[in-house]
């Protein structure tokens, strides 16, 4: 219960509630289209999927916010990988949300002197630089997590690994010793562009581990 209404009372709960809720519909959708007399199903997950969409925009002030508190944080990591890796990758975070916030406006009616190709280009480039530093990150973790595993196995076996066998089941023992960083790369998988299919069961799988972050902030990758 505690978890729970902790994860209710941030910004960022509830926007991991409604993406998930976002791309369970997409997953339902594509699943279902192709079955006969499921049309109108697939047009009600359609508008809801919609609406959940549009109501994630609200809650973008406060996750901009704790993303510059995140960049903050991140100039003070010990680590320089670390340091360089997450602060780019917040930086590439908030003008992610400052553009797709200015597309939302656009899109809303607000406004209408916005070129909206070219302000999703940059949408979607620093989406995915934010994306691919934070997947550095979490390889350079790991890399950490399996010298600290192999280097222990090295002190009890007197020997070190010498086919790739071995060195998976280095990495499924570094991140079954390690949850959060199993958690935080998962979460960083992200969205690629594919079929409506891949992309709603990735989004709902990256959703539900940035829910657990949330609703059990022992579970987060700790910054060096």
């Amino acid at each position: 219960m505690d978890a729970f209404t902790r994860f209710t009372n941030q910004t960022q709960g509830w926007d991991r509630l409604f993406r998930a809720t976002q791309y369970t519909c997409m997953l339902l959708r594509y699943l279902l289209e192709p079955k006969a007399g499921k049309e109108k199903v697939v047009m009600k997950l359609k508008k809801l999927e919609s609406s959940v969409s549009t109501g994630r925009k609200w809650f973008r002030l406060g996750i901009v916010v704790r993303a510059v508190q995140a960049t903050e944080q991140s100039i003070h990591a010990a680590d320089l990988v670390t340091h360089l890796c997450l602060t780019l990758a917040n930086l590439n975070c908030v003008i992610y949300f400052i553009c797709d916030t200015i597309l939302w406006v656009r899109s809303v009616g607000l406004t209408s002197g916005i070129n909206k190709e070219k302000w999703r280009t940059w949408a979607a480039r620093h989406y995915y630089y934010s994306l691919l530093l934070s997947l550095g990150r979490d390889l350079y973790e790991i890399s950490l997590q399996m010298e600290r595993v192999a280097h222990n196995r090295a002190k009890r076996e007197k020997s070190s690994p010498q086919d790739p066998l071995e060195y998976i089941l280095l990495l499924f023992q570094a991140l079954k010793q390690h949850p959060p960083l199993l958690l935080d790369t998962v979460k960083n998988l992200g969205i690629y562009k594919s079929n409506p299919g891949i992309i709603g069961l990735g989004g709902l799988v990256s959703s539900i581990a940035g829910m657990i972050t949330v609703a059990y902030p022992q579970m987060k990758l700790k910054t060096r």
